[in-house]
């Protein structure tokens, strides 16, 4: 037909029925882009035909990767043997050991440090909540304190006094109790004086 018109019937046919582009219909486009014709009737705006191809790549991707996932989870958690354990513990000694070597060869007079105990990862902790709230500041200096890191220390001395709950020597007992005594003390203190330092009014200018 005529292109003055407007009226661009053959547009209908540029997409053959499997929905490949027809020969010659990429130029058609270009040229109506490069020049906008005149309003086209409304029964034109349905031109492109859906791929049938598309919904079916989007549902097989995700059960794809699902399955991928799973498959990574089950390596994840795999049971690790009691021989790979044995093998893992003996290799990370050895490696403990030249590394002891290493260091006395380079400090002749360092004293060899002893086997981690019970009692280490309690002070480990304890140091740690202590820190959190301000412990250790040094003099003239305001306290930094990191009230939710101290929670979090003082809760994880609390998990440790559930789980080897009847696995413990005296010593061992009372000093798990004397350590979570003095922090949650500690911790009642300052969150009391956060308490009240938040329902003072404040504080006039000038």
């Amino acid at each position: 037909m005529d292109e003055k018109t407007g009226f661009t019937v053959t547009d209908r046919r540029k997409f053959t029925s499997d929905g490949d582009l027809r020969d010659g219909a990429v130029s058609t486009a270009a040229e109506e882009v490069a020049e906008p014709a005149a309003p086209k009737p409304a029964a034109e705006k349905v031109v492109s035909m859906p791929r049938r191809e598309a919904p079916v790549e989007e549902t097989a991707a995700p059960e794809a990767a699902a399955d991928e996932a799973d498959g990574e989870e089950a390596e994840e958690s795999r049971a690790i043997t009691d021989e790979e354990s044995a093998e893992q513990q003996a290799a990370y000694r050895a490696s403990s050991d030249t590394l002891d070597q290493m260091l006395k060869q380079a400090n002749p007079g360092m004293e060899a440090s002893g086997p981690v105990t019970f009692e280490h990862v309690i002070q480990s902790i304890y140091l740690s909540a202590m820190i959190a709230m301000g412990a250790g500041t040094e003099p003239g200096q305001k306290p930094r304190v990191d009230i939710l890191g101290a929670r979090q220390s003082v809760d994880m001395l609390s998990v440790l006094q559930e789980k080897t709950k009847g696995n413990l020597n005296e010593r061992e007992t009372r000093m798990l109790q004397n350590a979570l005594f003095e922090l949650r003390m500690m911790f009642l203190e300052i969150t009391n004086a956060i308490a009240q330092a938040a329902h003072q009014p404040p504080k006039g200018k000038g």
